[in-house]
Order: structure tokens, then sequence, then C-alpha cells
């Protein structure tokens, strides 16, 4: 299946000079998030994967397929602010400047092996952070779950020693 003939591109969204890839029409196929979740599932099944987390906010879609097909849980990392309770926080640095997201604290426990997912990594300063605040609880990060990867950003070099799966790379 060829999902990069799928995902749409809009210029100069959401700023003057940004190139933004839309999975959308990705998410409109019930074949293609099939087959989505199975290229996933089939990269991460030996890892004993007990706990999949999705980065706001589209990376909640990817996660709770994922849930669904590994038969395991599924948390959320968010923005600041949006989850009840006693979280976790940390900053960090995106392409725009910096955000910070949070975790509930009972979200995972040590000893979890957790699979991290979101539609994209960039620069992949979401994505560090995002282990950062699993790892930061005692659970382990088993992966990372990307649709697409924009690899001149280089965020892959970030996350070198994970195991990272992208099934659509943009090298330009």
């Amino acid at each position: 299946m060829n999902l990069k003939a799928m995902i749409m591109e809009f210029p100069d969204f959401p700023k003057k000079g940004v190139l933004f890839r839309d999975i959308s029409p990705l998410l409109k196929s019930a074949t293609t998030m099939n087959y989505i979740v199975e290229r996933f599932y089939e990269h991460f099944k030996h890892k004993k994967i007990n706990t999949i987390a999705g980065i706001e906010s589209r990376g909640f879609i990817v996660a709770t397929a994922l849930a669904i097909r590994f038969g395991c849980s599924m948390v959320m990392i968010r923005k600041q602010g949006k989850l009840p309770g006693r979280t976790r926080s940390i900053e960090y640095t995106i392409e725009y400047g910096k955000a910070t997201m949070e975790i509930q604290e009972d979200a995972v426990s040590p000893g979890d092996r957790v699979l991290i997912a979101d539609d994209l990594i960039a620069t992949g300063g979401t994505a560090v952070a995002a282990a950062r605040l699993i790892e930061g609880l005692g659970a382990e990060v088993a992966g990372f779950a990307f649709i697409v990867e924009l690899a001149r950003l280089r965020g892959r070099e970030l996350l070198k020693g994970y195991d990272v799966c992208s099934l659509v790379v943009y090298d330009e």
C-alpha cells in the first residue's frame, strides 16, 4: 500500500515556510488503518509491550488502534493542564518554540514496556520528552511508532538506542 501517495500536503501551514503533511486521508479508510496497525504490530510484536502511549493529539488515534491490536492499555501524553490528578511534566523544544507536556503519575508502572505512538517525527524533541516522562515513572520505552518521518530534520538521531519504526519517510 502506498501511504505516501495518500498523504496530503499543505504549504505554509501552520505558518509560512512549513509544508504540513496531513494524514487525515489515511484515517478515512478502515483498510488503510488496518494496514498501518498491522505494519506496526509486525514490527513490535516480539517486544512484550503492555502499554501504548499516544502523544497529543493525532498520536491518540494511532495509539488507540495499536492498543486494541496488542490487547493492552493505552495512556495519553498531553499538553500541560489537560490531564486531571497528579501529573509529571517536562518542558522541551519543538520546531516552533517551547512546549510542555504531561502524563498522569499512575499511567504506567515500573517494569511496564511502553510503545510510544505519534503521527509524525520531525526534530525529535517531542518524542524524547515523551520517553523521559515514561522512563521517569520507571517504565521502559520498548520503541516508537510513527506514521511519517521527516528525515531531513534528523529527529531519529535523538532516538538512538531506541527501536524506531516509521512507515513513510520524506527525505526532502
